[in-house]
């Protein structure tokens, strides 16, 4: 109750219900006791929510077993929320695991409602992700790859800090139009970055966030024109063995 009164009073626009991560591995049992806290948590938020004009999730739970997810999200339809979240993947599970689940429970999430699946991730697991049905996302990592010197591309993923980059004058990403592609080399952000320079965290994350926007916005346009297909065989292509 406490976490909703908070969300209403700084006017979240989006609220997510107080639930419970399991880790990876858990066995059912687990996930199953941790999983019923989670809906019992849920239905007092709802019951707590007083403004309307907010969008509140309701968070599916139940780790890496089918038949918890779909039992956990009925329970959830029946408690009634805004929109639906994914929980509990990117834990440490393996992709396919991941894919599994995620799909499992797009295909038993209302589909006029949105899915936002939590804390996930590379720009290959976006676009996977989308595939299976999911429309909304949050991660840190273009922002904590950035402070590691780890770029994403339009080629792949850049390691900055590779000595095969210290006399290299191209720029970071030549399709990206970001003020750190625009304006300074490969060499001189490595340099900057060996160097300690804080000046190579900021450059490195207005980089991979542009790159983000822009693949979220390529996603769309993508799906609008009928060529999400082509643009998931390219991604594929890039990402799967990362540079």
């Amino acid at each position: 109750e406490r976490a909703v009164e908070i969300q209403e009073i700084i006017a979240s626009d989006i609220q997510m219900v107080l639930d419970e991560c399991t880790p990876y591995p858990v066995d059912q049992a687990q996930a199953k006791k941790s999983l019923d806290r989670t809906l019992r948590w849920a239905k007092r938020a709802k019951e707590a929510k007083r403004d309307s004009r907010f969008c509140q999730f309701g968070i599916s739970q139940g780790s890496m077993f089918p038949s918890l997810r779909i039992e956990g999200i009925k329970r959830l339809v029946d408690i009634g929320f805004d929109s639906y979240a994914i929980g509990g993947l990117s834990v440490g599970e393996p992709k396919p695991a991941m894919r599994e689940i995620t799909e499992v429970c797009c295909d038993h999430l209302p589909r006029e409602q949105a899915r936002y699946l939590m804390g996930v991730g590379t720009p290959l697991d976006l676009i996977e992700s989308v595939a299976l049905g999911v429309d909304m996302f949050d991660c840190v990592m273009p922002t904590r790859n950035a402070r590691n010197g780890s770029l994403f591309t339009s080629q792949g993923q850049v390691s900055i800090k590779q000595a095969k980059y210290r006399l290299d004058e191209s720029s970071l990403d030549p399709e990206c139009s970001c003020y750190t592609c625009q304006n300074f080399s490969r060499s001189y952000l490595r340099h900057l970055f060996k160097s300690g320079e804080l000046t190579a965290l900021r450059l490195f994350t207005i980089h991979n966030l542009t790159y983000y926007l822009g693949l979220m916005a390529k996603i769309r346009e993508s799906i609008q024109n009928d060529q999400f297909d082509n643009l998931l065989k390219q991604m594929r292509c890039i990402w799967s063995s990362p540079k």
